[in-house]
């Protein structure tokens, strides 16, 4: 088995740069964060990396138009690869709307999961690879307040502040 091309580029955004992947179809494979918990990392051209900004043209504008406040739902192709569990947890994930946000028993139920499973559905909702574009930082726990986010719960506070859903207020103490 040979080696497989991994397109790759970084972008700024408000919060921070963002290291977003590709497959050779274009289809993401990850968005990561300076920082994150789990996130990706530059390989070298020898394991088939590829430095092509051109690649992610379309994630770029649709990325800017979100944090902008321009964009509710990404129409960007994904492809994460995990275990049968949490690819079903992630696509429960992608019908959680824009400024709106579900419990971990929620998304467990939206699977068919027992309510013992929200260890593991918190499990797989921290190694979604696809921040932002797949929207984890919807996730709170059962009596609303934040919990965990690969990202840091200041970026989860910023991204929910962007959709409506928390007051922004990035000065503000313990923000």
């Amino acid at each position: 088995m040979g080696v497989t091309t991994v397109h790759w580029t970084r972008l700024d955004s408000p919060l921070g740069p963002l290291l977003l992947t590709a497959d050779p179809d274009g289809a993401l494979t990850s968005l990561s964060m300076g920082g994150q918990k789990g996130g990706r990392e530059v390989g070298g051209v020898e394991d088939g990396w590829r430095h092509d900004p051109e690649f992610f043209r379309d994630a770029e504008e649709q990325l800017g138009a979100y944090f902008a406040g321009e964009l509710e739902e990404f129409r960007l192709p994904l492809r994460a690869h995990g275990t049968a569990f949490r690819e079903r947890v992630w696509d429960a994930l992608d019908s959680v709307p824009y400024g709106a946000t579900v419990s971990y028993g929620e998304i467990a139920a939206r699977i068919g999961a027992p309510r013992a499973a929200v260890r593991a559905v918190g499990g797989a909702i921290g190694a979604n690879p696809l921040l932002v574009l797949r929207p984890c930082h919807r996730v709170v726990g059962a009596d609303g307040t934040l919990t965990g986010y690969a990202g840091g719960l200041e970026r989860k506070r910023r991204l929910l502040g962007l959709e409506g859903v928390l007051e922004s207020s990035p000065s503000s103490p313990g923000a």
